[in-house]
């Protein structure tokens, strides 16, 4: 079976370009990429791609899922739905499940459940400690060959530094990835908000800034000890910016990842309390936004994600400080990154190697590539078509999203899996 993607422009993020061709499909994988103006080849069907843009499927790392525990938040198959809606080709969830997955009987069971209810594909991650609770090493190995990508406490931070150690130093032997949470737990335990002037006002439990790099700067000097590879997730103020620019000038084995919404949104947003906008790390100044921002275009910051977070009703209808913190992001992601590249700070191929590229990379995966050889996961988007968000069309359960109501820019009209089409928007 053969498709020629006819017609697109391409997003080239491997190569840094964009621009107008054609696309093989063969097998599952793409066969070859013609340049505007080449010969194209005959094929047993043909997506007209009408000018939109043709990139390679987003690789999303630290999707939550609800099972187990949690099903009526989400599933596999309505965050799979959310994720081909969005463009989304491959989940990596967290274990931050009930019960975490933490031992492989877990694991399997949630790989199990994976290949069974969604359409895209799921890579599981692991936890770090036991139960999460941080007092006793998980056993990586026996993880590892059950499937996990990469081992990670989600936002618990890992409070003992000893403990910590360890799990690099052996994680080390394995080539295995540690993801942190940089914010020192303490400071930040019961904070709703960035402490400042407007979180004052507002009368909300706020944490430092500081609070960030004070973690980064434990958790990079224990990689600068063991020699482990790790990943510090949802990078969002400022002030970290130095010292991971540090740590990766030194040549220490760290790469770095942002959340769309400390992105896209700032301190502000929570100005009428709505607990749709109550995140982890809370939404911060606008001065941390644009620098996270030029962090994207400089190639500081190496990931993006949704960190896609489902809570139902019940959870968000408290008091700003007392509801559960998170936002769906799988269907929004695009949309929302979008605003980068439509503000002219971040180019398209920029923008697709943090949420393809350099996710693929950072996992060992053969995706993220718009080149011969490489899997046919794709996503067909055009950047310019508006549209008003409304929370109750979402995939997910769960509707709590931060962009309700908002006008976005960026629809996204195919998805492929393998070469499987996914998701068909027929019109915007």
């Amino acid at each position: 079976m053969k498709t020629l993607f006819a017609n697109a422009r391409l997003i080239d993020p491997e190569a840094g370009t964009e621009g107008r061709g054609a696309l093989l499909v063969e097998e599952g994988g793409i066969a070859a990429v013609f340049p505007e103006g080449a010969g194209l080849p005959a094929a047993d069907e043909t997506v007209e791609c009408g000018g939109r843009c043709l990139a390679p499927g987003i690789i999303d790392i630290g999707v939550k899922i609800g099972e187990p525990g949690e099903r009526h938040k989400e599933s596999f198959r309505t965050g799979g739905l959310a994720a081909a809606a969005g463009g989304v080709t491959t989940m990596v969830t967290r274990p931050d499940t009930l019960p975490p997955i933490d031992d492989p009987e877990t694991l399997e069971f949630v790989s199990r459940r994976a290949r069974e209810a969604s359409p895209v594909r799921v890579l599981p991650m692991a936890s770090l400690t036991k139960g999460r609770e941080g007092r006793e090493m998980v056993e990586m190995g026996l993880l590892g060959d059950a499937g996990a990508v990469a081992f990670t406490d989600g936002v618990r931070p890992v409070h003992n530094t000893r403990l910590l150690q360890r799990a690099l130093t052996y994680a080390l032997g394995l080539d295995a990835l540690v993801i942190f949470h940089p914010q020192e737990p303490v400071l930040s335990a019961g904070s709703a908000a960035t402490a400042g002037a407007f979180a004052s006002l507002l009368g909300l439990p706020a944490v430092p800034a500081m609070a960030e790099k004070m973690q980064l700067a434990r958790d990079l000097a224990l990689v600068e000890l063991t020699g482990g590879r790790a990943h510090a997730d949802q990078i969002s103020t400022a002030a970290a910016l130095p010292l991971l620019a540090a740590a990766k000038a030194q040549g220490l084995r760290v790469t770095a990842g942002a959340n769309v919404h400390h992105l896209t949104l700032n301190e502000y947003d929570i100005a009428d309390y709505r607990t749709f906008f109550r995140i982890t790390p809370p939404l911060r100044p606008e001065t941390d936004r644009v620098a996270l921002v030029q962090a994207v275009a400089d190639g500081l910051i190496d990931v993006i994600g949704s960190f896609h977070t489902p809570q139902d009703e019940e959870s968000k209808r408290l008091p700003f400080e007392e509801a559960a913190p998170g936002a769906v992001g799988l269907e929004t992601l695009l949309p929302a990154a979008l605003q980068m590249v439509h503000s002219g700070m971040v180019s398209l191929p920029r923008l697709f190697a943090c949420l393809s590229t350099n996710p693929a990379r950072l996992l060992g995966l053969d995706g993220g590539r718009l080149s011969a050889g490489a899997p046919a996961d794709l996503v067909l988007f055009d950047p310019d078509a508006p549209f008003v968000l409304d929370r109750y069309t979402l995939r997910s359960k769960s509707k709590n999203t931060p962009f309700d109501q908002r006008r976005m820019q960026g629809r996204v009209f195919g998805t492929w899996v393998g070469g499987r089409r996914v998701f068909t928007r027929e019109q915007g």
